[in-house]
């Protein structure tokens, strides 16, 4: 059984609003077969701690105004190298590129399958 269309929703808005903030490497991994506390982690990192917080302000305002959702939680912000939103149905890993490298949740994670975003890379097109 694979994680419900609506957290699949919510990762696939997530990620487009990651991608339009130009976050590399927008990963989404359905992880509801492996922990009982959430559908889906969406996984991106952007390259300076500016880019992660425009990340993360892109992916609150998204969520907000397209599916009137806001964090139940969220971590990380004053330094900006790795901040969490956990959503409830998803929670976002917003790292910074080194930090990202360093932990490596898509190894920690390999058994998950990998979802389609279907994010689409040139929003203008």
């Amino acid at each position: 059984m694979s994680a419900p269309e609506e957290s699949l929703d919510l990762a696939r808005v997530a990620g487009q609003a990651a991608a339009d903030k130009l976050a590399d490497e927008v990963i989404g991994l359905d992880v509801s077969e492996l922990v009982v506390i959430t559908d889906v982690f969406l996984v991106c990192s952007g390259e300076t701690e500016r880019q992660v917080a425009a990340i993360v302000d892109g992916i609150e305002e998204a969520l907000l105004t397209e599916r009137r959702r806001k964090p139940l939680r969220r971590e990380g912000e004053r330094d900006a190298r790795w901040v969490l939103l956990d959503y409830g149905d998803i929670v976002v890993h917003v790292q910074h590129a080194e930090d990202r490298a360093f932990y490596a949740l898509e190894r920690l994670w390999r058994d998950a399958p990998v979802i389609d975003l279907q994010i689409d890379e040139d929003p203008t097109a």
